[in-house]
């Protein structure tokens, strides 16, 4: 509790002390009045005060305004005790609600919490704390154990394991030695590093998607603008209603010969005017969203306004690119087949035969073989071009390459029923096997479009610019019957739009890497950037970025979105429910004060308790 709310939990308990002791009191006439006025004012000078201020701008109907009539005319009728009553349980409310939002908002900005508060820059064999805006691009930080990444960078000294659970929602943390690039934000756990900087601060990754999340609420869904425009006409239509309540019934009942009960029917109206009051909706809708874009943040789900998390919630097509998306976009020996040598050798000769080259299926051998190789054992090396490589190796002729390089030695090989890359290996002219390369899947891929299916997406689709081979071999691992091939980014937007055109029910979202998709990113309904940690064509392109590069996060990111339209949806029916009910108890004469009390701060705290479960996503 801070200061502010520590005092207004002062004036509660004094007000309410005062209005018990006072209504034991036999005291009568203007020395009640008189007395009353004391735990009135206590508990509500500032809303008469605001109230005031807001009729003097000429912005008159809102709740302060409400509650200032409701409350003096239930005193000036001799409701004493109802008159503090009601100023009372309102300011309590106004508490518990002051008390949930700060809390809701420390909880986000705990979980958000990786903005660094100072680099440590070496001057004169000495280390310095200094403002990350004051370091240069290319500088070197140093960053000992337990302190955050400043700024976006690249080790040039030191190993060291980063916890990056602020940035991706995952504890599990990942090895960085010299030559990896580190981004702002993460923690750096056991090894002292030293850090050439790449970006300045501001443009780091952590001032990035802070200022992301900071704007968020920037862009209103429309449930958010629906109970902005409901409440500018609600409250002032309430007020005429109570207007004519309070007078209407007399007038009539005085041309009829009757008792006008002014009394009677101005209590109504002062009733009519708390049960009224739209805090439960004005406080508790920009709450919910607030809340779930809180909570996917927390999971490593970047949501860049309530908006898109609205569209989320009604998307039941999703489109993915599938390098980078789907698949690691890292070439990976998958296979050796028809070797008449130990896998092993196969793989030793290729890999030290393409040695010399810097192509990555060369590199995606040497990895393979994953031992340091003997430039002294290579000689003879010839690159033909198109075909592959020629090498002598431990006095051995090695030929590796594709099925042209077979061909032009003269090698008989074997064709290969798996899809990928593949690399022929002849030794002294005899044709020894093949290697099989090919882009692997992400470790989740497959339980990600089951996922998407049991969230009650009904249609997953596959774009890439593959060949048609591989392209439907990915889809079959990954269970999608749906898939294009060998398009270009012009074809798959053309593919987009079709989709677009083809679901009339839905939201379609497209899944990409946010930089070679961008175009794709921006047709869509929603753009889902996969691959983002630092990348800032993904941030840019994207309305939502999964920041771990985990596809099973797509379908946390609409039961999270799903969740929170819920909350809201629940909130605005109960609310609008309760009130209408109370309003015509209330105009009936069976509502009291007290049910009045309940129908603005009771709904207000309960709506405000529910809008707070969209904060909560682990279990989802």
């Amino acid at each position: 509790m801070n200061k502010k709310q520590k005092k207004m939990l002062f004036r509660i308990l004094l007000a309410a002390a005062l209005m018990v002791i006072l209504s034991l009191l036999p005291v009568k006439g203007y020395a009640r009045f008189g007395l009353f006025m004391i735990p009135y004012l206590i508990i509500g000078y500032d809303i008469l005060k605001k109230a005031g201020k807001g009729i003097l701008n000429r912005q008159v109907f809102d709740e302060n305004f409400l509650m200032a009539v409701a409350t003096v005319g239930a005193i000036l009728l001799g409701e004493y005790t109802e008159g503090v009553a009601v100023m009372l349980f309102y300011q309590i409310g106004e508490l518990f609600q002051s008390y949930a939002v700060g809390k809701s908002r420390r909880n986000i900005s705990e979980l958000m919490d990786i903005r660094p508060d100072y680099a440590n820059v070496e001057r004169d064999g000495k280390l310095e704390k200094v403002d990350p805006d004051e370091v240069a691009v290319g500088d070197i930080i140093v960053v000992q154990p337990g302190e955050k990444i400043p700024i976006d960078g690249q080790i040039t000294e030191g190993s060291t394991t980063l916890n990056t659970s602020a940035l991706t929602g995952e504890s599990l943390p990942r090895e960085a030695g010299v030559g990896d690039a580190v981004i702002s934000g993460c923690i750096n756990m056991n090894g002292l590093i030293h850090v050439r900087t790449t970006r300045e601060f501001g443009e780091s990754t952590a001032s990035k998607i802070l200022e992301l999340v900071e704007n968020s609420s920037s862009r209103k869904s429309r449930s958010e603008n629906f109970i902005t425009k409901f409440a500018r006409y609600y409250t002032p239509a309430v007020c005429y209603g109570a207007l004519l309540l309070a007078f209407a019934p007399p007038v009539i009942r005085l041309c009829l010969h009757m008792s006008p009960d002014w009394a009677d029917w101005i209590m109504r109206a002062l009733t009519f005017l708390v049960i009224s009051c739209p805090c439960a909706l004005v406080i508790s809708i920009p709450l919910s969203f607030f809340a779930g874009i809180g909570g996917a943040s927390n999971a490593g789900i970047l949501v860049k306004g309530s908006n898109y998390l609205e569209t989320l919630a009604q998307t039941n097509c999703v489109v993915f690119d599938k390098t980078g998306t789907m698949t690691q976009g890292v070439f990976e020996v998958t296979g050796i087949h028809h070797n008449t040598l130990p896998e092993e050798k196969l793989l030793e000769y290729a890999a030290c035969a393409e040695c010399h080259s810097s192509h990555p299926i060369s590199k995606s051998l040497q990895k393979a073989y994953g031992k340091a190789i003997d430039a002294a054992r290579v000689s003879d090396v010839q690159e033909i071009s198109g075909n592959g490589v020629i090498a002598k190796v431990d006095g051995h002729e090695v030929a590796a390459g594709n099925a042209k390089l077979m061909s032009r030695i003269g090698a008989e090989m074997q064709e290969c029923h798996s899809v990928g890359t593949l690399v022929h290996v002849a030794v002294d002219g005899a044709y020894a096997g093949h290697i099989v390369i090919s882009d692997v899947l992400k470790p989740h891929a497959k339980d990600a479009i089951k996922a998407l299916k049991a969230a009650n997406v009904s249609r997953a689709v596959m774009l890439t610019g593959d060949m048609r081979a591989v392209a439907e071999q990915t889809a079959q691992e990954l269970g999608i019957t749906e898939v294009y091939s060998e398009l270009l980014p012009a074809d798959k937007v053309t593919q987009v739009e079709r989709l677009l055109s083809e679901n009339k029910k839905g939201k379609l979202a497209f899944v990409g890497d946010g930089i070679n998709d961008a175009p794709v990113l921006s047709r869509a309904d929603i753009g889902i950037a996969m691959g983002a940690l630092g990348s800032d064509a993904a941030i840019e392109a994207a309305d939502i970025v999964l920041m771990d590069d985990d596809p099973m996060k797509i379908a946390k990111a609409i039961r999270i979105a799903r969740k929170c339209i819920r909350i809201v949806y629940e909130n605005i029916y109960f609310a609008i429910g309760v009130k209408v009910l109370c309003l015509i108890l209330g105009a009936l004469g069976i509502a009291n004060m007290w049910l009045a009390i309940f129908a603005d701060v009771g709904v207000m705290v309960i709506a405000v308790i529910n809008a707070i479960r969209a904060l909560y996503v682990k279990k989802l």
